[in-house]
């Protein structure tokens, strides 16, 4: 039991730092986490609770590939400003933790819109903004989910 509760904290911490870090599912983590402490806490935890997280972690992890590219094209930026931003992030968070990621966003996208589009840089300022807004909307999103699922975890241990 003793196990499963250290995993279960470790899955949520996990999961919070994989809403900033792209390669680590964050939402599903935390919410294997709580898995493992309805298994531990089944009195106190409602199986409704986990099912209701389970909901949200769908949602918020479909919108996490969805956000970025909708506002992205809403402010007028192509599919190349949303895959310059992801880009953009990536290399900033390997160069300029944990800043570069939030600016790489950006210029990842600025650049995408100016190489791959051929707009001038004045035009492409408004796609690459919409696309680093939808880039902190997704990851406000997942780390809202995963922080109250790491809450829930910590309260019923």
């Amino acid at each position: 039991m003793i196990a499963l509760k250290i995993i279960a904290v470790l899955l949520g911490i996990i999961g919070l730092v994989g809403c900033i870090l792209p390669v680590i599912p964050g939402p599903p983590l935390s919410w294997l986490g709580m898995l493992l402490v309805w298994f531990t806490h089944p009195d106190g935890f409602t199986t409704r609770l986990l099912i209701v997280w389970l909901v949200i972690t769908i949602v918020v992890t479909i919108l996490d590939y969805v956000a970025p590219s909708w506002v992205t094209t809403k402010t007028g930026g192509s599919k190349a400003a949303g895959r310059g931003s992801f880009v953009g992030l990536i290399v900033g968070l390997i160069f300029f933790p944990p800043w570069g990621m939030i600016l790489g966003s950006f210029l990842g996208a600025l650049a995408a819109e100016v190489l791959v589009s051929g707009q001038a840089v004045a035009d492409s300022v408004k796609p690459a903004f919409g696309s680093f807004l939808g880039f902190l909307l997704s990851t406000g999103l997942k780390l809202t989910a995963s922080a109250v699922m790491l809450f829930y975890i910590f309260k019923f241990l």
